[in-house]
């Protein structure tokens, strides 16, 4: 839903896609992790690409790359409170799904550094997962006092949520993550889509084909309302699987289907885009240019406003610091 939304957006507005690399540190900070980010980066902006995002329309830019995002980062982190941060939903549950015993320091800012990158480009629509409506909300609370303290610099960021509720994972455990093993990739081809729903949870009190089982909350029906286009077939389905007159296999087997017709455009446009060599660096490479400008244009409004007229001194010279 989010996603369906983003592509959309680009026939309305300026749009900026934001590769958030950092982010991926709050909860996997080690070196086997880091090393993976490279990889991960180029994979992310192959599926932009396949899904419609156009780099002639948008700006598609790696957050680390971007060091005013540093800058504003910290000066947000003076603008909210630790037990208001602690109160955001979603920050224990990251914690717990990344089986950390204690909140990292970055993970409990994880809404600031978001905040930051929502407000750097002076966003005024952000479309996200209900999951992040929490973290939208911080970035205007974050928006509303910078105004009030210092002037009108940012606009009141809006919550765009997508029409789909976040994927539950393949395992029905949590949603769906790369990071927790139980995502379907874009890049996935039509065995491995096949393969990775025959192993989907579904009713574990339904152990054979003739006991009643569960629709509501069983994953592969939330996967067939939101994949299938046949909506007869659903509903049949739906009834069957509740009398006991249906078997997971078959109800699988049309899920896997509904799913590769639904991948298999999205499979070959990015096929074509993944064989042109140095085609990701060159998009990065603009949008980095792009979003510079616009993060330095912004990082000015914020220096003027707050009077940190000393803030840039420093690059024109070498000074050193006494502590």
């Amino acid at each position: 839903g989010s996603l369906r939304n983003r592509v959309r957006l680009q026939d309305e507005y300026e749009c900026f896609f934001i590769i958030a690399d950092l982010h991926t540190l709050t909860t996997r900070p080690g070196k086997e992790f880091l090393e993976e980010l490279s990889e991960n980066i180029r994979e992310t902006v192959l599926d932009y690409l396949a899904v419609g995002i156009d780099p002639k329309r948008s700006t598609i830019f790696v957050q680390s790359a971007i060091p005013e995002t540093y800058e504003l980062n910290t000066l947000f982190e003076m603008l909210v409170t630790v037990p208001r941060l602690e109160r955001v939903p979603t920050i224990k549950e990251m914690a717990r799904a990344a089986g950390l015993e204690a909140i990292p320091f970055g993970l409990l800012g994880y809404p600031v550094l978001q905040a930051a990158d929502i407000l750097l480009p002076r966003a005024h629509l952000v479309p996200v997962g209900r999951d992040n409506q929490a973290h939208v909300e911080v970035a205007r609370e974050i928006a509303r006092r910078f105004n009030r303290l210092y002037g009108q610099v940012f606009p009141i960021p809006e919550a765009l949520l997508g029409d789909v509720p976040a994927l539950v994972g393949i395992d029905g455990q949590a949603k769906m993550s790369k990071s927790l093993g139980n995502a379907i990739f874009l890049s996935d081809d039509a065995e491995t889509v096949a393969r990775k729903v025959f192993t989907m949870y579904t009713d574990p009190q339904r152990i054979r084909a003739d006991i009643p089982g569960r629709v509501e909350g069983n994953p592969v029906f939330i996967y067939h309302d939101i994949f299938n286009p046949d909506a007869e077939e659903v509903k049949e389905l739906k009834e069957r699987y509740r009398k006991g007159r249906v078997g997971d296999v078959e109800v699988k087997q049309k899920l896997a289907r509904a799913l590769n017709a639904f991948l298999g455009p999205i499979r070959e446009r990015r096929a074509r885009y993944a064989s042109r060599p140095g085609l990701v660096e060159e998009i990065l490479d603009a949008g980095i240019r792009r979003m510079r400008i616009e993060a330095a244009e912004t990082m000015a409004l914020v220096r003027g406003a707050m009077g940190l007229m000393y803030a840039r001194r420093g690059e024109k010279g070498g000074m050193a610091m006494v502590a």
